[in-house]
């Protein structure tokens, strides 16, 4: 299985010429989901040359226009490029009322079918779930309901020895057996362990997605032990006072939190337009968490 994630803006509030704003395609085993929508996602879409028009599911962090404006389009744009299927949009808030006035007042009926999914920005809950991957939401702190999302995959079976097939003569049932954690019993009653037949699976995959928030220790049990956390960093330490006025995050506190949740690789994005030198974000990233890039338009990261 795959799991990579391209990053289609990376800046906050504004585009700059270099940073359109927040959006994240996910690719896991070529099922696309989209995180958030910000002016130009279509765009950004078809400028790294994604599979867009196989997007099902969308998932919203809130409601603000830097993360929502590219919906109205995107839409659009599905139905006039003849979509069929079904589309799943999960966010906190009214976004269907905001939807159906904005299509009822163009006069223009979509090709296909939304369903809505609102979701509590006050607790976790699971709110995708199928045969590979889960996803759940992360309380976060905005100035409106806000909220992340956290996928996990599925736990893989284990991987049986091929040799064993043969030696064996195991037919499907007994494979299907094995794979789940079950020994083997010849005919004599001879037990083979199943630690002889099989080798551990590829550990599952997990991504977590955070913006835009207040810096929250309470989040740390939701995104422990990810693999890749994305979590914003509007400001620089030096402006730790504006981040919490305007219920953003710092990059010493986003760098703090991945470490105390043992994540894999941190990203950040959501960077403010107010500063010259992105590579200051980094830096001070950096110098509490080691392992940590920063989101630029393009980046395609393999989980």
């Amino acid at each position: 299985m795959s799991l990579s994630v391209t990053i289609l803006g990376s800046s906050s509030a504004i585009p700059t010429s270099k940073r359109n704003l927040t959006a994240h395609l996910l690719n896991h085993d070529e099922r696309f989901f989209l995180i958030d929508c910000g002016e130009g996602t279509q765009m950004q879409l078809q400028r790294f040359r994604t599979k867009y028009l196989r997007i099902n599911h969308i998932f919203i962090s809130h409601l603000h226009g830097d993360h929502i404006f590219g919906l109205f389009g995107l839409l659009s744009t599905f139905s006039m490029m003849g979509r069929k299927n079904t589309l799943h949009i999960y966010s906190p808030g009214r976004l269907k009322d905001l939807l159906n006035s904005h299509f009822a007042f163009m006069g223009e009926t979509l090709n296909y079918q939304i369903e809505y999914h609102e979701v509590d920005a006050k607790m976790p809950e699971v709110i995708y779930d199928d045969k590979k991957i889960t996803v759940t939401t992360i309380p976060l702190r905005h100035r409106i309901p806000c909220t992340g999302y956290c996928f996990r995959e599925h736990p893989k079976l284990l991987n049986i020895k091929k040799e064993c097939i043969e030696k064996y003569q195991l037919g499907v049932k007994d494979i299907v057996d094995i794979k789940q954690g079950a020994d083997f019993v010849l005919e004599n009653g001879i037990v083979i362990p199943n630690k002889e037949l099989t080798t551990e699976p590829v550990p599952p995959k997990s991504y977590a997605f955070c913006s835009d928030t207040k810096a929250l220790q309470r989040i740390v049990p939701y995104i422990a032990n990810v693999d890749l956390l994305y979590h914003e960093t509007t400001f620089l330490n030096e402006d730790a006072k504006l981040a919490k006025a305007t219920y953003h995050t710092t990059t010493g506190q986003a760098a703090q939190l991945a470490l105390e949740a043992n994540v894999g690789k941190l990203v950040i994005g959501h960077l403010s337009s107010r500063y010259k030198d992105d590579n200051r974000f980094i830096k001070e990233v950096q110098d509490i968490f080691p392992n940590a890039i920063m989101a630029e338009d393009g980046m395609k990261i393999d989980i």
